[in-house]
């Protein structure tokens, strides 16, 4: 049987971000001196890796089976054995409530390494491929997006992050709640369940609203605020061969956040919009292999994005 030629880049990203999430283990067992980091993150730099690796290994129809498996198998992990069976709760409002109460610093970890500081090296790859909400929203059946809403739809997420700062500056100077909390408690666990169905039944009901399964992630996602701030500086961001395209507009079409996917490659830059997961849906459907995950130094600008009454390869 003869051996499948291996392309460096194929490996760019599986080792980037196996090598990323072993690192920040070591880094944490020497610096805190459990060995419980190097658990941590050894095992979602190895679920990456893995995912990644299948991403990049099997034929077009299977590669989504990569991503699949590294959303069950990170964002099963941080649900049920980290958020239930540790009551280590991951949310936004317990990291607003542990930065304004003190109340535990795994949340404060979580959120410096995947959503402020973590993204300026790989973007959005956390929200594509480790979310515990996006694992459910992936099983739903509106895979194609029919366009965005209008701008002012996308303004939702930053009122609701300013929401939730609000309610938790509010319990916690106004009523004292927290103090004395740590995380692990029955509170922190209560906090978690109740958020989390609430986050589910809101993100389903808007993916049935609007044939969407992205429109959560879209329009009220609170994490998406941090992200879009540092994403922008992504060493890791999609590139497009233009000498290779011949402009069907597929990759539009099927881009499941609706990125004018084209317009950047007609200017010769990087896919530069903030909205990228890197879940490389766009690498997979392109017919003409004109499109790859590319390193480099580049910042987001201007998003172009395809809305709802817009031609998907204009």
């Amino acid at each position: 049987m003869p051996k499948l030629p291996i392309r460096p880049r194929q490996v760019i990203l599986p080792g980037v971000s196996l090598v990323l999430f072993w690192a920040l283990g070591v880094w944490g067992w020497r610096a805190s001196g459990y060995i419980q980091p190097l658990i941590l993150f050894g095992y979602i730099g190895t679920a990456l890796g893995i995912g990644l690796g299948l991403y990049s290994f099997l034929p077009k129809k299977r590669k989504q089976w990569g991503r699949r498996f590294t959303l069950l198998a990170v964002g099963g992990m941080l649900l049920v054995f980290m958020g239930i069976l540790q009551r280590e709760n991951l949310q936004i409002e317990w990291l607003f409530l542990s930065l304004l109460a003190g109340v535990g610093a795994g949340v404060v970890a979580h959120y410096s390494i995947a959503k402020v500081f973590g993204p300026i090296l790989i973007g959005r790859l956390w929200c594509g491929w480790a979310c515990w909400t996006l694992m459910v929203l992936d099983l739903l059946p509106f895979q194609r997006s029919p366009g965005r809403l209008p701008r002012t739809w996308e303004w939702l997420r930053y009122a609701h992050f300013a929401a939730s700062f609000a309610l938790i500056a509010t319990l916690v100077y106004g009523f004292g709640f927290g103090r004395g909390l740590e995380q692990g408690s029955l509170a922190a666990l209560q906090w978690m369940v109740a958020g989390n169905l609430l986050y589910y039944a809101l993100a389903v009901g808007m993916a049935f609203a609007l044939e969407d399964n992205r429109a959560f992630c879209k329009y009220v996602c609170p994490v998406t605020v941090p992200l879009q701030a540092t994403s922008r500086f992504s060493v890791l961001k999609i590139r497009g061969d233009m000498s290779r395209c011949d402009e069907c507009g597929a990759c539009v079409q099927m881009c499941p956040m609706d990125i004018q996917i084209l317009d950047y490659i007609r200017e010769e830059r990087r896919v530069l919009s903030t909205e990228c997961m890197l879940c490389q849906t766009c690498i997979t459907v392109c017919a003409k292999d004109a499109l790859k995950v590319s390193i480099g130094l580049d910042l987001g600008w201007k998003e172009r994005l395809r809305r709802g009454s817009e031609k998907a390869a204009a």
